[in-house]
């Protein structure tokens, strides 16, 4: 009785565990893009590039490090006058030298090193822009699918519906055996719809989940959120506005033009002469002095710059500039490209939702339902009965076809912009 006793808790305990599994809540978008932006592995690599840039700052300012140096001069090689005391005349000369960067060179490099921080801060938004409307592409296509199959299941629920009502006219000698027959081979046509859609459904949530970094049992997790359309476009210049302000690949262009000024001005700055100071001491009797024990002395070298002043590089950068400007152009004319084409693409899609949405659906069924009842009373065609249902199943899966093609529109002007706009 104990051992049974305990069975059954165990039981009760699993088909409890089993329950909560089975009723996780399903995930909203929001929550969806929470879980990516905290597992997603290629966003955190990605994060930490700018971290090394950081690090890198840190070095673009260093100061030059001073040397230290020891010169031990007049070691005696040879016998003079038959005496040979080689350590008794060595000088020891310990010094520092340290090197002196002129016209700000070590704060253009900070600024560098800085510059191009941000250019990676901007990179990683402007990646994180790319993979959210991946992820949102495969939460609409999830949407999509679980919409297309609860259409396939209700339109095979229907027809086994229709199939009984249509076996009980064939027992009450309405129709003829051959009728029903094809009445029944059309259900494979059903069956085949959900059977796609359950394949199309849990490819989709494979897709989500490898976005998430997610390892949940597909029959654990599902997503909801709102399968419609709006009526209402706001106007192109809105957007445009939007995404000349908040473009991650514009601001990146714009930033570049910044590096590349700085890099030249660092080039220029390279361009000039940067002494060398040196200071060193001696306790030994200096040559011009026998009772100056301890001395010391300085030197400052100064290079040259007489045929090396850095020209290449000047010239180099200062092509860049010009470059970078050319390739910020290039991007402002991407972004109104992008822009405009999703826009159209959206208005399109509200174009052929409106009439589906408030005549074509309403029609296709009321149209169905009629040539059904017809049938059933004589009055139509089986073969009318049947295009009135591949009518009616067309027409629910283009309206739903639709709808993801513009929820997909809306994300791919969410990327345009730079941001949520839909």
């Amino acid at each position: 009785m104990r051992a049974r006793s305990k069975a059954i808790a165990g039981i009760a305990v699993a088909a409890s565990f089993a329950s909560q599994l089975r009723g996780q809540a399903p995930l909203n978008w929001d929550q969806i893009k929470q879980k990516f932006e905290a597992g997603n592995p290629t966003l955190k690599a990605a994060k930490m590039g700018i971290d090394e840039s950081r690090a890198a700052e840190i070095t673009a300012y260093l100061r030059p490090n001073p040397d230290f140096s020891v010169t031990a001069d007049g070691f005696q090689i040879t016998k003079n006058a038959g005496v040979w005391r080689p350590l008794s005349g060595v000088v020891e000369t310990p010094g520092i030298s340290y090197l002196h960067e002129r016209q700000n060179k070590r704060e253009l490099r900070r600024d560098q090193a800085k510059e191009t921080t941000t250019i990676a801060e901007s990179s990683y938004l402007d990646q994180e822009r790319g993979l959210v409307f991946t992820l949102r592409s495969a939460f609409v296509q999830t949407l999509q699918a679980k919409a297309i199959l609860q259409n396939a299941r209700a339109n095979l629920d229907y027809w086994d519906k229709e199939l009984g009502v249509n076996r009980t006219r064939l027992m009450a000698g309405d129709i003829a055996q051959v009728d029903l027959d094809r009445l029944e081979l059309q259900r494979i046509q059903f069956e085949s719809d959900f059977e796609n859609a359950l394949v199309s459904l849990r490819t989709a949530k494979i897709q989500l989940l490898m976005l998430l970094n997610d390892r949940t049992p597909l029959e654990q997790f599902d997503v909801t959120g709102p399968f419609d359309f709006r009526q209402e476009i706001r106007p192109l210049s809105e957007f445009r506005t939007i995404a000349l302000e908040g473009r991650p690949d514009l601001k990146v262009a714009i930033q570049n033009v910044d590096l590349a000024k700085i890099t030249h001005d660092l080039a220029v700055a390279n361009g000039s002469t940067d002494p060398t100071y040196s200071i060193w001491w001696s306790n030994n009797p200096s040559f011009a002095n026998p009772f100056a024990n301890e001395t010391i002395g300085g030197s400052i070298s100064i290079p040259l710059r007489i045929f090396d002043r850095n020209q290449g590089e000047k010239e180099r950068t200062q092509i860049d500039i010009t470059r970078n400007q050319r390739l910020r152009d290039a991007a402002e004319a991407q972004v109104f490209n992008d822009v405009d084409s999703a826009y159209f693409t959206l208005v399109q899609n509200v174009n052929l939702l409106r009439p589906f949405k408030t005549r074509y659906l309403k029609l296709a069924s009321d149209t169905r339902d009629r040539v059904s009842f017809s049938y059933e009373n004589g009055g139509s065609s089986l073969l009318d009965y049947l295009d009135a249902e591949k009518s009616y199943r067309d027409t629910s899966l283009s309206y739903l076809n639709l709808i993801g093609s513009y929820l997909t529109a809306a994300a791919q002007m969410n990327m345009a912009v730079g941001r949520e706009v839909l």
